[in-house]
């Protein structure tokens, strides 16, 4: 069974930064898409960044020029660092992929359990 596993998250003081690591385990025969979502108690469940096969990048207004997605191909894994942070960074970082299972024939989206990033004085 593929899991995404996260990590890097953690208290961080404004301007401070952070790099968040995704590492999807498991039967992974090949990824397509990885990305990062954040989520507050307020809001719904938004796109930070995400980094395609070729390692084409998108990232969120509100973190362009302060965030970077990156990916290891080898490695199965993905990273997010963030610089600069600012209070309203803060928030549940979900890891998102979308590739394929080994023993399937077609790619599945896949979650992290999530991890909480918090940006305070």
């Amino acid at each position: 069974q593929v899991k995404l596993v996260e990590s890097g998250g953690g208290l961080v003081q404004p301007g401070g930064s952070l790099k968040l690591s995704c590492t999807a385990s498991g039967p992974i025969a090949e990824i397509n898409t990885m990305a990062w979502y954040r989520q507050t108690p307020e809001n719904q469940r938004g796109l930070v960044a995400s980094i395609d096969k070729s390692g084409g990048a998108n990232y969120a207004d509100s973190v362009k020029g302060r965030f970077t997605i990156s990916r290891d191909n080898a490695g199965n894994t993905g990273y997010l660092q963030m610089n600069r942070l600012k209070p309203d960074d803060t928030a549940v970082y979900y890891c998102f992929v979308n590739g394929r299972d080994g023993n399937f024939w077609t790619p599945t989206d896949y979650w992290g359990q999530g991890i909480q990033v918090t940006v305070s004085s």
